[in-house]
């Protein structure tokens, strides 16, 4: 890395998911194998192919939240600003200039449940029964708007929207806008709320999605036996900040941010390149971006879809970039 490149670390985290509610309670499932995929409840799933998913309890994203709030944010934007919270208090970070913090937080379809009440109010009462908050309630950036108001954010605030990548890419790019000086601190993430009717019947259509019951067998990518994913629904959030920053206050570093890579395959609207070209260009870029080799490299987090042809080109992505690094 070049010397005027400042470091940026992570200093605060937060989630809700199926598993857990903090990022206390995730990490013990994950130590315990807690699965949290069950059956879909609340919705009519006749004639569905799917009755799987992964949901967070309703009562775990009432908490704190006024009747209004309850009424007028949408799920996912609920789940961002619970998850954005955690983070802001795991951090201690307090924003002394807003105009030098910012909000990156992610989703790939946004308010999917309240698209889908208010056409369903259009169609039965008419358009002057639709609710005036059915627009913010429904946009993905009102998430990070809505989060930028609960921390007074007054720097960058965006959504990043590309799909399965969008978390990633959030804090990649607050990563980027850290090190070049645009924002001190970032809080940076993703948060999606698609387990609805119109949402599962969408990627069941896809052929994307696991069909059988067990939850145990439900999402078991590079497994020879993998047939889809599931729906899932969460947010997770990460404090950003440059390094000296956080060192300068006291802060507990718990991790350092030191690369990132984004390409695309321009090859197919939903397949991957067969030989996961661009998958293997972005692993690259990241490591360079990083000044680093593949053999310093302990973990990857894959994409993991549990789906033929994702598991198929992301291990020739791997294997390409890590030969005679990887078991």
């Amino acid at each position: 890395m070049t010397e005027n490149r400042r470091r940026v670390a992570v200093t605060g985290m937060g989630i809700i998911c199926p598993v857990g509610n903090d990022p206390d309670q995730v990490w013990a499932s994950i130590l315990n194998k807690r699965c949290g995929i069950r059956t879909i409840e609340g919705l009519d799933l006749q004639g569905y192919k799917v009755s799987l998913a992964g949901l967070v309890r309703d009562e775990d994203i009432q908490t704190d939240f006024s009747k209004r709030e309850l009424k007028f944010n949408d799920r996912f934007v609920r789940m961002a600003r619970i998850a954005a919270r955690q983070a802001m208090v795991m951090s201690g970070f307090v924003p002394e200039q807003p105009e030098e913090f910012g909000v990156l937080i992610a989703s790939g379809i946004g308010g999917l449940s309240t698209i889908e009440k208010n056409h369903d109010t259009l169609q039965q009462r008419g358009p002057g029964r639709i609710s005036p908050y059915f627009i913010p309630m429904s946009l993905i950036n009102l998430a990070a708007g809505q989060v930028a108001i609960d921390v007074n954010a007054q720097g960058t605030v965006q959504a990043v929207v590309t799909a399965c990548a969008a978390s990633t890419n959030a804090i990649g790019e607050a990563f980027h806008r850290i090190r070049d000086g645009y924002e001190t601190a970032i809080l940076a993430g993703g948060c999606e709320a698609p387990v609805t009717a119109l949402g599962v019947a969408g990627f069941q259509s896809m052929k994307a999605l696991h069909t059988e019951n067990n939850p145990d067998r439900a999402s078991i990518p590079f497994d020879e036996e993998r047939s889809g994913f599931v729906m899932a629904e969460g947010a997770a959030v990460l404090l950003l900040e440059e390094y000296d920053h956080a060192r300068n206050r006291g802060a507990e570093i718990l991790a350092e941010v030191v690369g990132y890579g984004t390409t695309c395959d321009a090859f197919h609207i939903t397949a991957p390149h067969p030989e996961g070209k661009g998958a293997s260009r972005a692993m690259e870029k990241a490591l360079e971006d990083a000044g680093l080799e593949p053999d310093q490299v302990d973990c990857i987090n894959a994409h993991g879809t549990s789906t033929r042809l994702n598991d198929a080109a992301e291990m020739l992505a791997v294997q390409r970039v890590f030969t005679g690094h990887m078991p």
